[in-house]
């Protein structure tokens, strides 16, 4: 800030850097051009920030709607908002965009950013809004939504809110206004600082409003950053992340596949996607039972009572499968004897452990209660939202859930949290930040008293704070009836992904009416606590695989161990070896194919097996063995023993083992 301001003063002149691209004014993004007063409480946004990020953004995705509507006027104009990494913005056309139109749309956008217009801000009431926009019928649809109805559709609370209406006017050197777009902003001081860190990506087919009983329109994504270098950094990451998408490593390393005859969004699970599977649920349960919970199991399948008391055929019924009729009898004439009753495929667990709680009496005694499953639930998801492993519509949850008196609260999360970061750091990931979800002020929003909000808000606090790592607190994301922690972990390329969530919940345990009977004789109410490590054992996979790019830690690797004869005169020598690997539960394999050696090691290496043991004449007759790592490096004359020794210790360590560097 300058040190001279005369008061009223906008943010030009209060933040002279040309790095500041807005303010925020008494906790409220605003433009630069804000006038304020000196009691107001002023912070400069920068481009850099994540405010700053999203302001870049969305301004670019006003030029990307400017830009389509000079070449074509006629196209519609939906919802541009900023994303992770980018923006998109929805249009209504009537012929469907090529490659050729977004090379000219590219053009146009650099026109636009050069040509330096200023983004302004405008109040307008309603009527006026229409009137200005009565040619965009998606806009007009908007304005209806005011009040809070845009809040439910993806992108719109970046048009319309609670509060006033705005049009932003871009306007040209000549003070006249070339376009404008319903929006409440903010956004840059003007065109030219979008600079040149941007850059069109590609074309999607997206339904108005995100339903499928809507137009569909036809949205382009974009990226935008504060400078070509961090852009082109962006573009690198993006061109490893396509190398290491988890849905290409699934088919070439033949683990999962999804077969047209089974249905979308339904995996199945091959050999070696069955071991790295396997390995993992095994370690959980090893880790869970060490932990004190106990292992319970649940079908797939409810009479809808259940979900009716748990209140998903409520809130969440979208997102369930249609109901299944069972249990109809008929007479011999066909009539009904016995209306039959819906049955639905579980959307999730925590409704049958509570009933598991509820078979019979509780103490205190009996509590902290942790029951833990690998139960497979079902969601009902729009097959556009399918996305390989990540989105499925059958998957497998590492559910549990824990019960607790009050008093218990925050030691049992502290607990859970720990366990949760151990268990993340057993499979490599160690870059770990935490997320406390609360309540806001707009108390009709939240259930409970705010004595419970209270003590349960600050005892997660207290365990994410005694975790020592990053805590972003954010109001008004809590459930409805309770707060939660969100553990996020950076992958190996630096992508941010939500994992384990720790939710307070004293709601089931009210509707189910679940008590214990306390050391005063008294019955209580017992906490719930919601707790996935994994999430989603096939999105917790889909993770690893991408973030080891296939080439998982020895423990993990589907094939540890194989073992590769320099000639087939060496193959029976080397056959004993892989037998007393195999004996010691190493997954180890002979290769007895036909081809030369050095075809075999590139079929291995492809293959990502992380130990290739070589045998020829000199190891023969010396007793010894060769190991050859992915990284091409090599380490020549072990002896048979020490080599066994030293592979069991790669998988009992959980060691990535790329080169001979990383072989201890």
């Amino acid at each position: 800030m300058t040190d001279a301001v005369s008061y009223p003063a906008d943010g030009f002149a209060l933040y002279p850097d040309r790095s500041v691209v807005a303010l925020r004014v008494n906790g409220e993004l605003k433009d630069l051009a804000t006038v304020v007063n000196e009691t107001d409480a002023v912070e400069p946004v920068t481009i850099g920030s994540p405010d700053g990020l999203n302001i870049l953004r969305h301004s670019a995705a006003h030029v990307l709607a400017q830009a389509v509507q000079r070449i074509n006027p006629q196209a519609n104009l939906g919802i541009g908002p900023p994303i992770t990494d980018g923006f998109y913005y929805d249009f209504g056309v009537e012929q469907p965009f090529t490659p050729e139109d977004i090379k000219a749309i590219d053009k146009e956008m650099q026109r636009i950013v050069r040509e330096g217009q200023r983004f302004v801000r405008r109040v307008v009431t309603d009527e006026e809004a229409r009137a200005e926009l009565v040619d965009e019928p998606f806009k007009l649809e908007l304005i209806g939504l005011k009040g809070g109805g845009a809040e439910k559709t993806e992108g719109a609370s970046v048009e319309v809110g609670a509060g006033e209406l705005t049009i932003y006017d871009n306007v040209d050197r000549d003070g006249q206004t070339v376009w404008k777009d319903l929006c409440r902003g903010p956004h840059l001081p003007n065109t030219r600082m979008i600079g040149n860190g941007w850059a069109l990506q590609r074309i999607a087919g997206a339904y108005w409003r995100g339903s499928e009983k809507n137009p569909q329109l036809q949205r382009i994504y974009g990226t935008a950053w504060p400078s070509k270098d961090e852009l082109r950094a962006y573009q690198t990451r993006l061109e490893e992340a396509a190398k290491r998408d988890h849905r290409k490593l699934g088919k070439d390393l033949d683990l999962f596949s999804f077969p047209d005859e089974i249905g979308s969004g339904l995996s199945v699970w091959h050999p070696r996607g069955g071991v790295v599977r396997g390995e993992m649920e095994q370690h959980a349960r090893r880790r869970h039972i060490e932990g004190g919970y106990t292992y319970v199991y649940t079908p797939h399948i409810s009479k809808e009572d259940l979900f009716l008391t748990s209140n998903h055929l409520v809130t969440y019924k979208e997102g369930m499968f249609p109901p299944i009729v069972m249990d109809e009898e008929r007479d011999e004439h066909g009539g009904i004897v016995k209306h039959g009753q819906d049955y639905y495929l579980k959307p999730m667990n925590c409704p049958m452990h509570i009933l598991i709680y509820k078979e019979r009496a509780r103490s205190y005694r009996d509590l902290p209660m942790r029951l833990a499953e690998n139960g497979t639930v079902y969601r009902n998801e729009l097959s556009g939202a399918l996305h390989g492993l990540t989105r499925v519509r059958g998957f497998t949850q590492d559910d549990s859930h824990l019960f607790v008196t009050p008093e218990q609260l925050e030691e049992e999360a502290t607990r859970v949290l720990q366990f949760v970061i151990s268990m993340l750091r057993d499979f490599g990931l160690d870059d770990f930040e935490l997320e406390l979800s609360m309540r806001d002020d707009e108390k009709d929003k939240w259930i409970g008293s705010d004595e419970f909000w209270d003590y349960s808000t600050n005892a997660l606090r207290n365990v994410a704070v005694a975790s020592g790592l990053k805590l972003t607190e954010v109001p008004g994301e809590a459930a409805f009836y309770g707060p939660k922690i969100d553990l996020k972990t950076r992958d190996a390329i630096g992508r941010t992904w939500q994992l384990s969530t720790v939710q307070v919940d004293p709601n089931l345990p009210e509707r189910f009416e679940l008590e214990y009977t306390d050391r005063d004789g008294q019955k209580k109410r017992p906490i719930m606590i919601h707790r996935a490590l994994f999430g989603s054992i096939e999105r917790f996979f889909a993770i690893l695989l991408e973030h080891y790019a296939g080439a998982f830690p020895v423990w993990l690797s589907p094939v540890q161990v194989v073992g590769i004869p320099v000639a087939e005169d060496f193959a029976d020598y080397l056959g004993e070896v892989i037998d007393q690997l195999r004996a010691e539960g190493v997954r180890a394999e002979l290769d007895h194919s036909d081809d030369r050696m050095q075809k075999k090691i590139r079929t291995h290496t492809t293959q990502k097996v992380p130990l290739q043991l070589i045998a020829g004449a000199q190891d023969q007759s010396a007793g010894t063995v060769s190991f050859r790592f992915r990284d091409g490096t090599q380490e020549n004359g072990v002896p048979v023993a020490d080599a066994i020794r030293r592979v069991r210790a790669s998988i009992a360590s959980h060691a990535l083992v790329d080169s001979a560097e990383d072989f201890a």
